[in-house]
């Protein structure tokens, strides 16, 4: 499970919310700052999301065309398998 969750993508979303959070703290709300936790909140649903499909993918079940992962089923399958 800490493979999942210390993967770059994840680490990099929180990075950047903290980030943007200690930004936000002192400055007036504006569009700008919207549009910043906007794109912080699609980074964060990519990481989760490719986290989910290459877990699912590992344990054998299918997985959408335009996941990350796809076409490394068998191999995700195998590696898991082999442990």
């Amino acid at each position: 499970m800490r493979k999942y969750l210390f993967g770059t993508g994840i680490l990099g979303a929180i990075m950047s919310g903290m980030t943007l959070l200690r930004g936000s703290r002192d400055s007036v709300f504006t569009w700008r700052e919207a549009l910043a936790w906007l794109s912080w909140g699609i980074t964060l649903a990519l990481a989760i999301g490719s986290i989910v499909d290459t877990r699912r993918a590992s344990k054998g079940h299918l997985i959408s065309a335009d996941s990350p992962v796809s076409g490394d089923e068998k191999k995700l399958l195998k590696k898991r398998l082999a442990r």
